[in-house]
């Protein structure tokens, strides 16, 4: 996000979208993987969609918490979020290999409201994203390391 005026509600809103959008994609990956790879992947999708759904809900609540207003329609989560829909289209790798670039985009975004709530002194936000950009760039090394 190169706008220097961005605010940390717009951040954390962008995220949740983002999450919710994600965890929109993941069921459509979950319902619609095929091949050899499909126990694999099911259960894959539906653990990182059980995941998704928590950060959505723990950033939505932080807002709240400082008095925020999480985006709450899929209307404005297809606004403002960065990540796109399934297209249907994707096989078992293309799967994997969208939600490899969709965490990694969403890991490079948090980075933004890290700086902002420590530039804010809300520490717990800082604390909050950072754990969430951990767990997100540990799903893309495991991603990764299923496509070889």
């Amino acid at each position: 996000m190169a706008n220097t005026t961005i605010t940390l509600e717009q951040v954390l809103n962008q995220q949740v979208a983002n999450f919710s959008i994600l965890y929109v994609k993941i069921h459509n990956y979950h319902w619609y993987v095929k091949g050899e790879q499909f126990f694999t992947l099911h259960a894959k999708f539906e653990e990182l969609y059980n995941d998704i759904t928590q950060k959505a809900d723990d950033i939505a609540e932080r807002l709240l918490t400082i008095k925020g207003r999480p985006a709450a329609t899929i209307k404005e989560y297809l606004e403002i979020g960065t990540v796109t829909e399934a297209t249907g289209k994707e096989d078992a790798r293309g799967m994997v290999q969208s939600l490899i670039h969709d965490f990694s985009v969403v890991s490079k975004e948090l980075q933004d409201g890290i700086r902002l709530a420590e530039d804010a002194g809300d520490h717990p936000t800082a604390d909050m994203l950072i754990g969430m950009q951990a767990d997100l760039d540990k799903h893309v090394w495991m991603l990764e390391s299923y496509l070889g």
